[in-house]
C-alpha cells in the first residue's frame, strides 16, 4: 500500500518559486512511491497548523511544510502535540530558512530539496516548547530579537540575512539591561541582561558559527545570555559572536541546558521571538523535547560543516558589512566620549 504525502505550501513565500515547481516536486514524490497531494494555506489564521493536524489524524504517513521558517513552524504546531506524529518533510521557499541549512536541505531550489525527501533518509531532531508554543529552531527575547519582524518582507525576499545584519546594526543604540531570572539545569542566573537566544540547531539568522558546537538531536538548548547592555561591549561581542570566538567571553553566559525558565521583574516585560515570529512575553519556561520528531535530512552532510563556495562568499560579504558599521559607530561613541 502506497503511503500518503500532504504537501502544505505557502503559495506566498520568498519569490514564490513553490508554485513554479509543485507538479515537478509532485512527480519526484509520486515516482518515490507517495500517493502526494498539496494544499495551498490561506489567509485564515493558524491555516498551515490546522491543515497539518487534520491531515496528520486522517493518517497521512508524510506532512511536508513548504515556505519559510513560519511555515514550517506552524506544521510543527499542528504535528507535535500528537502521540505519534507523522514524518516531516522541508521544502524551503522562504529567506534565510535557518532550519533547512542546519538539515542541509537545498534553499535555492524546492525541486532539489524535495529529492532529498525522495531519498528517505531521515533524522530525529530535538524540538522546544514554550509554554504551550512549539518550535524548531530558535527563541530569543531582547531588542536585536525584534530582528525577524522588523525587517519588512519585500527586503527579507531580496536581501535575506544581510537585510536582518543591517536592521540589526540600526536597533544597536536602542539596547537596554532588563533584570532576568534565568533558571537552567546546572544553575540560576539573577541580573542585568540585554538578550538572550535559546538554540536548537547552529544556524541563527543565516550565521552557523552563533553555536559552533550544536547536536540537533541531545536534548538540551545552547542558552546564550548577554550580561552586558554595554552599547560598545555589545558591538565587540556581536564582532566576536560572527566569528565564533564568544563562547568563553565573561560578558556571556554560554551554557546547555533541557529545561530553561525566563522571569522579568512585575513591572518589566520582555517580549519572546520564536522562529522569527512573536511568541509572547515572559514569564516562560522552555523545555528541549529530545528526538521528538523524525524529519527527512541529507543526512550525508550534517556531519561535514563545509559550506558551499557561494555560501561562504554571502557570509564573507555580510560580516564584511556589518563589521564595518560596527566599526563606523564605535569611532562615533569615542568621538562622544
Amino acid at each position: 500500500m502506497r503511503k500518503r504525502c500532504r504537501i502544505i505550501y505557502n503559495p506566498t513565500s520568498g519569490r514564490e518559486a513553490m508554485k513554479n515547481d509543485l507538479v515537478h516536486i509532485l512527480d519526484v514524490l509520486e515516482k518515490a512511491g507517495y500517493e502526494t497531494s498539496a494544499f495551498a494555506t490561506t489567509a485564515e489564521e493558524n491555516s498551515a497548523q490546522n491543515e497539518a493536524r487534520r491531515a496528520a489524524e486522517d493518517g497521512f504517513e508524510v506532512i511536508i511544510a513548504a515556505g519559510g521558517d513560519g511555515t514550517i513552524n506552524e506544521v510543527v504546531n499542528g504535528i507535535a502535540p500528537l502521540e505519534n506524529p507523522p514524518k516531516l518533510g522541508i521544502l524551503p521557499a522562504g529567506t534565510t530558512n535557518d532550519y533547512a541549512r542546519a538539515l542541509k536541505i537545498p534553499r535555492e531550489s524546492p525541486l532539489e530539496a524535495a529529492k532529498v525527501i525522495a531519498n528517505g533518509k531521515t533524522i530525529k531532531m530535538d524540538i522546544g516548547k514554550a509554554n504551550e508554543h512549539y518550535f524548531v529552531n530558535i527563541a530569543a527575547g531582547g531588542v536585536l530579537s525584534e530582528v525577524t519582524y522588523r525587517v519588512p518582507s519585500e527586503l527579507k525576499s531580496l536581501f535575506g540575512y544581510l537585510a536582518y545584519l543591517v536592521k540589526g546594526a540600526e536597533l544597536l543604540p536602542q539596547i537596554k539591561p532588563i533584570d532576568l531570572h534565568v533558571e537552567y539545569d546546572d544553575g540560576v542566573y539573577d541580573g542585568k541582561a540585554s538578550m538572550f537566544f535559546l538554540a536548537l540547531t547552529n544556524s541563527i539568522g543565516g550565521f552557523e558559527q552563533i553555536v559552533p558546537d550544536a547536536s540537533l538531536d541531545d536534548g538540551k538548548f545552547t542558552l546564550i545570555l548577554v550580561k552586558t547592555s554595554n552599547l560598545v561591549n555589545i558591538m565587540q561581542l556581536i564582532t566576536k559572536v560572527l566569528n565564533g570566538k564568544h563562547i568563553d567571553d565573561d560578558r556571556i553566559l554560554y551554557v546547555k541546558s533541557n529545561k530553561v525558565v525566563v522571569q522579568t521583574k512585575a513591572d518589566e516585560e520582555m517580549m519572546i521571538n520564536i522562529d522569527g515570529e512573536y511568541g509572547g512575553d515572559t514569564p516562560m519556561t522552555f523545555v528541549d523535547l529530545k528526538q521528538h520528531l523524525e524529519i527527512f535530512a541529507n543526512t550525508d552532510m550534517i556531519a561535514d560543516d563545509a559550506m558551499s563556495q557561494q555560501e561562504e562568499q554571502i557570509q564573507h560579504d555580510a560580516k564584511e558589512l556589518f563589521v564595518k558599521s560596527v566599526d563606523e559607530m564605535l569611532k562615533e561613541q569615542e568621538n562622544k566620549d
